[in-house]
């Protein structure tokens, strides 16, 4: 089989969310929905009626895949059918809740969704470098950073992925499935927040959860003083960042008051700018939108209380 051509580099998409879609906003579908308009216009497929709501013009623009239709038969393929969505829930440990929240979130829309457990690899019927270029998106899971991307490169999937976004192929990931494309993040796999390299497709880093756990955000922002981290971009829970090729195209948000900022090291000083992003779904008042569901603000609470009240050895291990 010959090798499928490159994607033009401004054709490739990622979108990074600093926390919600399917595992924290059971009520409010707007992240994923925007996912799905993502594979949709990139694989010239017709989207959903929630996700027509946020494919804007310069997406439209922005979409065709004409370097790389042509050249791979799987891709083209692509036009006449639903797109295809692959949840990788190795983050998590491919825990069976969030496997199921996916599926739950995605059954009733026009796609086709499936996941992919590496701890199950046995039960593969196909080669994982088919099931991974057959995709149209792959959307990566919150877990654990360090794990993640240790169990990546222990089966050479993390190079498996860099291969699928050059063939244009959406990368998509929420926590610790989004921060892994950036030169680097802020991951608790280890207890308390640390800097951890990713993958680098993405210039600069990212961290996440800044209002859910705001003990990230200072141990991040020390790191881009001291130069540990380059300069990036800090996320609230509900709001994405969507790259074409390495340049951020758009910034959304599935709740209103949520934001984003940029923070840059300018001779040993911090820069810091707020960044307001497009509300998802705005056709009323902005109060209107749901905002996280009352069950995950409560579980939120009791982690940050198990965490101040138990020693660092005794914290829990792997958080987002």
């Amino acid at each position: 089989m010959s090798t499928p051509a490159a994607t033009p580099p401004k054709q490739r998409l990622i979108f990074a969310m600093g926390g919600g879609g399917f595992t924290m906003e059971p009520s409010n579908p707007l992240l994923d929905d925007f996912v799905l308009s993502l594979a949709a216009a990139h694989a010239h497929l017709p989207a959903t009626d929630a996700a027509d709501a946020h494919l804007s013009a310069t997406d439209a623009a922005n979409a065709p895949l004409a370097g790389a239709s042509t050249a791979n038969p799987t891709r083209a393929s692509a036009r006449t059918r639903e797109p295809r969505i692959l949840f990788l829930p190795t983050a998590s440990g491919d825990t069976t809740a969030q496997i199921a929240a996916f599926h739950a979130r995605f059954a009733d829309r026009h796609c086709v969704a499936e996941h992919l457990s590496l701890f199950r690899l046995h039960e593969l019927r196909r080669p994982l470098a088919e099931i991974i270029l057959s995709q149209d998106v792959l959307y990566v899971g919150g877990g654990s950073m360090r794990n993640l991307l240790a169990i990546w490169r222990a089966h050479d999937l993390d190079r498996l992925l860099i291969s699928a976004w050059r063939q244009g192929i959406v990368l998509a990931g929420i926590s610790a499935g989004a921060m892994c494309w950036f030169a680097g993040g802020i991951t608790r796999s280890s207890g308390q927040p640390q800097p951890l390299a990713g993958l680098g497709l993405l210039e600069g880093s990212l961290t996440v959860h800044a209002d859910g756990e705001p003990e990230r955000l200072p141990v991040w922002l020390a790191a881009v003083r001291d130069g540990v981290l380059p300069g990036g971009w800090s996320l609230d829970d509900g709001v994405g960042l969507l790259f074409a090729g390495t340049r951020l195209q758009r910034i959304v948000s599935s709740r209103p008051g949520a934001s984003a900022q940029r923070v840059d090291q300018v001779a040993g000083e911090l820069v810091r700018n707020r960044l307001v992003p497009e509300l998802l779904g705005a056709t009323g008042p902005a109060a209107a939108l749901p905002s996280m569901d009352e069950d995950v603000q409560e579980l939120r609470r009791v982690q940050r209380l198990r965490r101040t009240t138990s020693s660092p050895r005794g914290g829990r291990l792997g958080g987002y």
